[in-house]
């Protein structure tokens, strides 16, 4: 009786994933585009200031989000980004609490699902940007990243908090641009449903796009730990910060224009990632 039991109650919960797998692909799928599209603007942006074209700057996801709500049209798009955001974040919420991929209970796939509801905070934030500035209401106001920065720093042991913050930012960067340099990203995709084309573009955006995003972050979680070490939330900066300390180097310009390319192809593999990523549950 008890392995009948045992039995049931497997079937039970593998029917009630089945169930929800259709709406959590879709979720998922456009939340992956829109996150996508997010990257390819900001990196537009970057982009056009470089080469001089069409007002384009160095920007973050708040100065990016203004910058669109000013085009014709500009409040649907970032509505619909926020929506897209919305599916994105339910979806690594799933992923951390049903654990469709089986990362498991040890301290490994511990750290990865934590890994996913930190995500799902960070793309709650950037999706309420996306509605407060779509609503006219964001037009002011120091960044995400320095707000933050002050408030935790206002906190008992606030500076280890953003100590510790500006470690796990630059050990994400460090996985994505080692994600990225080695091609390892491609084992998430469906390969049978992607024909030879798709699976170039793929691996060509992803490859560019991970490493500059990694260098990108890898330069967040640095002014994260500066702001830890001086108590100063000023310290703080987040992608904008980023781009503008990447053009005050040597050859400034050229290394800022490759970094807004990474971001587009970034973007560009995040929506390739929506359409041919792999979702089923028990996947690997």
């Amino acid at each position: 009786m008890a392995s009948t039991f045992t039995s049931s109650s497997n079937s039970d919960a593998q029917q009630t994933k089945e169930d929800i797998k259709p709406w959590i692909r879709r979720l998922a799928r456009f939340g992956f585009m829109a996150k996508g599209t997010v990257y390819m603007l900001i990196g537009l942006l970057t982009f056009m200031a470089v080469i001089g074209v069409g007002g384009g700057k160095t920007t973050g996801t708040s100065g990016m989000f203004r910058t669109v709500a000013q085009v014709a049209f500009g409040e649907i798009l970032l509505w619909g980004v926020a929506i897209g955001l919305l599916g994105y974040i339910i979806w690594r919420l799933i992923e951390a609490v049903l654990d469709p991929a089986n990362k498991g209970s040890d301290a490994k796939g511990i750290i990865t699902r934590i890994g996913y509801v930190v995500a799902a905070v960070i793309y709650g934030g950037i999706a309420y940007n996306a509605v407060k500035i779509a609503v006219n209401a964001g037009s002011s106001g120091g960044s995400t990243e320095k707000t933050m920065s002050a408030q935790l720093l206002s906190q008992p042991f606030g500076q280890w908090l953003v100590g510790t913050i500006g470690i796990i930012t630059i050990g994400y960067a460090v996985y994505e641009f080692y994600q990225g340099s080695t091609g390892r990203f491609m084992k998430s995709f469906n390969h049978g449903d992607m024909d030879k084309h798709r699976r170039k573009v793929a691996e060509t955006s992803g490859r560019f796009g991970l490493s500059a995003r990694g260098v990108v972050l890898g330069l967040i979680g640095f002014f994260f730990i500066r702001t830890a070490v001086t108590s100063n939330p000023d310290q703080a900066k987040g992608m904008d910060g980023a781009l503008s300390e990447i053009s005050q180097q040597p050859f400034g310009q050229v290394l800022l224009g490759i970094a807004g390319l990474g971001l587009m192809l970034y973007g560009i593999y995040q929506i390739v990632r929506g359409r041919y990523t792999r979702m089923n549950f028990g996947a690997k």
